[in-house]
């Protein structure tokens, strides 16, 4: 008998049916019927799936530290005349440990990102932030100029939050909702600067500069303990099966789901430390013109607007004005708080609002180029506030319209910063955290060396006025030829970027 006859379908029916039996995955939509990006599996441990409210909550947690990362970088500013007088060394000289600081926080992150994509976020964010406790605790107590610049070595490792945050902001929000996420994060770290010279110059003025020091330690000390118990793990590893890459075990109990979800014991498969991802990454995302376009001109704009103020004021003023610890600190601290946060108005939520009307028009494949849009606010704005900062201190104008000439440039640094991370980090969201160490290290190269020369070269071109001419002129012309062509060619250097 044929052994077609023994069977009610032939094989190769049998085979189509029970093809079209199995259910097709069902793609996640956001609010707007767009399929998300990256789409969240069906784990409730995936990162993704964990509800807005505590994903908001973690990302002001990391917002934070990184926050508190350009905070202990600055605190000590308004105090460089109490440095000045404890050591026996000039203000300019003092502000070398500032220096020194931005240049370890652009190096450190090379170490620890690996570390973090091999065996996670938080036991870089834990052991960072305990050096950091410690280091600024023992610079209350260094004896010589030269103690104090190895401890504030030291002390540079903690802010890794200021590259790896990025990272944890991947892990937590889908495509459509990082600019507001990132806006927050990168508001975060470079306000952390801004706010840091007002409680230093009040703890110098009246405790005096050892005590600047003990409070950041107190500071860092209180946040460790804080996300010890409350950040969890964040890096999911998405391209495995479910029961892999899961957390969740319904036979456990709340206590150890808790601690599973806090890291302990977790496990990465096919994550593994190896010495080239210490630098092959990089090497890498530095040939990629959608990364380094973006990381020159905001590293550019970012010095100009932010470092530069950090690292000058406290001799200018107190030359300028006569100002004191406290004067100095309240001032210019308050000048940039207020632009960062306005200037964020005009970050990430413009950002947002153009890419969820782009993805509703364009649907998901809208080109990542759109962003770019936002940018034109600060590209505007930086060097209107430089040179009003400039011709202001030249020409004798009263304190206020230089300290409103700092405000209105931080307001247009904040509009870009939001800009160009989110556009570089959706180029790259496989390596976001590698992406945002770029920017990080390019923005201190460039910020770490104003201390050295912007007194001299202002003296060398007879007048604040030249210099700040040649600062906007360097900011908004040649580090924003770059910008124009992304603007331009964007999507196609994107499709040779994604060949290699």
């Amino acid at each position: 008998m044929s052994t077609e006859h023994m069977h009610p379908f032939p094989a190769d029916e049998k085979k189509t049916e029970s093809i079209e039996n199995v259910k097709a995955p069902i793609l996640k939509l956001d609010k707007y019927g767009v399929p998300l990006t990256p789409q969240p599996t069906d784990d409730p441990e995936d990162p993704l799936n964990w509800s807005g409210l505590y994903r908001v909550f973690l990302l002001f947690q990391v917002s934070f530290l990184a926050f508190l990362g350009t905070y202990n970088t600055a605190i000590i500013n308004p105090a460089y005349s109490e440095l000045s007088a404890r050591f026996g060394i000039s203000t300019i000289t003092a502000s070398y440990q500032t220096t020194v600081v931005i240049a370890v926080n652009g190096i450190c992150p090379f170490i620890f990102i690996p570390f973090a994509n091999a065996y996670g976020r938080r036991p870089v964010y834990l052991v960072t932030t305990l050096i950091g406790a410690l280091s600024a605790l023992g610079c209350a107590y260094a004896h010589n100029f030269g103690q104090l610049v190895g401890l504030r070595v030291l002390n540079g490792i903690f802010p890794v939050a200021i590259a790896l945050g990025v990272g944890t902001v991947n892990d937590l929000f889908c495509l459509h909702e990082r600019g507001r996420a990132l806006g927050l994060y990168t508001v975060m770290t470079t306000t952390g600067a801004h706010f840091a010279p007002i409680p230093g110059g009040l703890i110098g003025q009246f405790l005096g500069w050892q005590w600047i020091f003990k409070f950041a330690a107190i500071t860092n000390s209180v946040c460790l303990i804080f996300i010890f118990f409350f950040l969890p793990e964040t890096l999911y590893v998405r391209d495995l099966p479910m029961p892999s890459a899961s957390m969740s075990n319904p036979s456990q109990s709340s206590f150890q789901r808790y601690l599973a979800r806090m890291g302990f014991g977790k496990r990465f498969p096919g994550r593994k430390l190896r010495l080239r991802d210490f630098f092959l990454p990089y090497m890498k995302i530095l040939r990629y013109p959608t990364v380094v376009f973006p990381a020159i001109y905001f590293g550019t704009q970012y010095g100009l607007g932010s470092t530069l103020p950090a690292v000058t004021v406290s001799h200018i003023f107190a030359q300028e004005f006569g100002w004191d610890t406290l004067q100095i600190g309240a001032a210019y601290g308050t000048a940039l708080l207020i632009g960062a946060f306005l200037g964020e108005t005009a970050g990430g939520w413009v950002v947002d609002a153009i890419m969820n009307r782009a993805r509703q028009r364009g649907g998901p494949s809208a080109p990542y180029e759109i962003r770019l849009k936002a940018v034109w606010t600060g590209e505007i704005i930086i060097p209107v506030g430089l040179l009003w900062y400039g011709f202001s201190l030249q020409f004798g104008a009263p304190w206020i319209v230089p300290i409103i000439g700092m405000g209105v440039a931080c307001f247009g640094v904040q509009c870009i910063t939001t800009v160009m991370y989110t556009y570089s980090a959706d180029c790259h969201s496989s390596n976001v955290a590698e992406v945002a160490q770029v920017f990080n290290f390019i923005r201190q190269v460039i910020g770490m060396t104003f201390a050295f020369y912007t007194i001299v070269l202002a003296e060398a071109m007879k007048g604040y006025h030249w210099l700040f001419i040649f600062f906007a002129g360097v900011g908004s012309v040649l580090a924003f030829i770059p910008i124009l062509v992304l603007m331009w060619k964007g999507e196609a250097i994107r499709a040779w970027e994604n060949q290699d």
